[in-house]
């Protein structure tokens, strides 16, 4: 690796210091950021799919009355 490369390899390496990892808000921070990144993972179950399919038929026949 080039000494150029490196220097780019550093700098886009966080600075990681103990303080930061027993801090408990920083605990906090880390594990809601797992949390949130599982939560983006997990497939919509069909159940709430097909009530936003309903939601969508009510609003567009709402809107269609509207119109008319």
């Amino acid at each position: 690796m080039t000494a150029q490369k490196q220097e780019k390899a550093d700098a886009k390496q966080p600075d990681v210091r103990v303080v930061d990892i027993l801090d408990p808000t920083n605990q906090i921070g880390v594990k809601l950021r797992s949390l949130y990144a599982a939560a983006q993972d997990e497939a919509i179950p069909d159940r709430f799919l097909d009530l936003l399919e309903k939601l969508d038929r009510a609003e567009s026949m709402a809107s269609a009355k509207v119109a008319e």
